[in-house]
């Protein structure tokens, strides 16, 4: 996808609208945090039932009118199937206090890394989500952590595919044949830690470039998912920090700055990935 420059905002495959920047809510947000977030000028919020704060979510987001914000909520991995999928989701509205929520996902495509059962659950799963779709208690549905042969098992008896796959992703940790896949089969890609989760901090080249566009390593970071295509879901429980990540579209990298920034050494991984038990760090 080309740069998400116009209006600050992307357009996914279905023709919905997102801004270009998101907030994230895992371990960061509770209720305060989330209406200072919207103070800040965040209008996508992500959470997910894992997250055990889809209540707070709900409470901060329902003091502003429907229209003016966007809530994204995801399926865990051990709720997938057809049956178990509605009762995650009708949890999650419950919890939300809606009837309806902008995006669903799917948090990750397996329950376990050997789980041989996988694929007909994802399937399964999908097929659920396509009716709560169709029936408009989800505007837009999705994945999360699906890697390309996570993808292609999926599309084939999916009636439409994903419109969203979010994946860690941030300097030196780029995922980059997944963000291809997506882009050439038109399905955004969405970073979670896409700062590194301070595994970054103090990293010579974000120093380097932070000091050189006069910007903050996180803002380098956020600004390098920008020129990649990515939609950034940075999290921040500090009101200052919030406006500063939102503060992303003053400044470009160069070509050059953007090649040095995928060429960095793999550094910040958080140790999870979909087909292998999670690596302690």
């Amino acid at each position: 996808m080309e740069k998400m420059e116009k209006g600050r905002t992307v357009v996914l495959s279905n023709g919905m609208q997102l801004p270009a920047v998101g907030y994230g809510t895992y371990k960061a947000a509770g209720e305060e945090a989330v209406s200072a977030a919207f103070d800040a000028g965040y209008r996508y919020f992500d959470t997910a039932a894992f997250y055990e704060n889809e209540e707070a979510v709900g409470r901060a987001l329902r003091r502003h009118p429907r229209e003016e914000w966007q809530v994204a909520t995801k399926i865990w991995k051990t709720e997938l199937g057809y049956d178990k999928a509605w009762a995650s989701f009708e949890g999650s509205l419950r919890r939300l206090g809606l009837d309806q929520v902008d995006v669903l996902l799917i948090h990750w495509p397996k329950a376990s890394p050997d789980d041989p059962d996988w694929q007909r659950l994802d399937r399964e799963t999908w097929r659920a989500m396509e009716e709560m779709r169709q029936q408009g208690l989800a505007r837009t549905i999705g994945v999360s952590n699906f890697l390309p042969h996570h993808l292609e098992s999926l599309l084939v008896t999916a009636n439409e595919p994903p419109a969203i796959d979010q994946i860690e992703f941030h300097p030196g940790y780029l995922q980059e044949e997944t963000v291809e896949w997506c882009r050439d089969h038109g399905i955004l890609v969405q970073a979670w830690s896409p700062l590194g989760r301070q595994r970054l901090s103090g990293h010579p080249l974000l120093a380097e470039l932070g000091e050189k566009y006069g910007v903050s390593p996180a803002r380098i970071c956020l600004r390098f998912a920008l020129e990649l295509g990515v939609m950034p879901l940075p999290k921040s429980s500090d009101p200052g920090r919030m406006a500063e990540n939102l503060e992303l579209f003053s400044f470009s990298l160069s070509p050059a700055d953007v090649e040095r920034l995928r060429g960095m050494e793999e550094t910040g991984w958080s140790g999870e990935h979909p087909d292998r038990e999670r690596v302690i760090l």
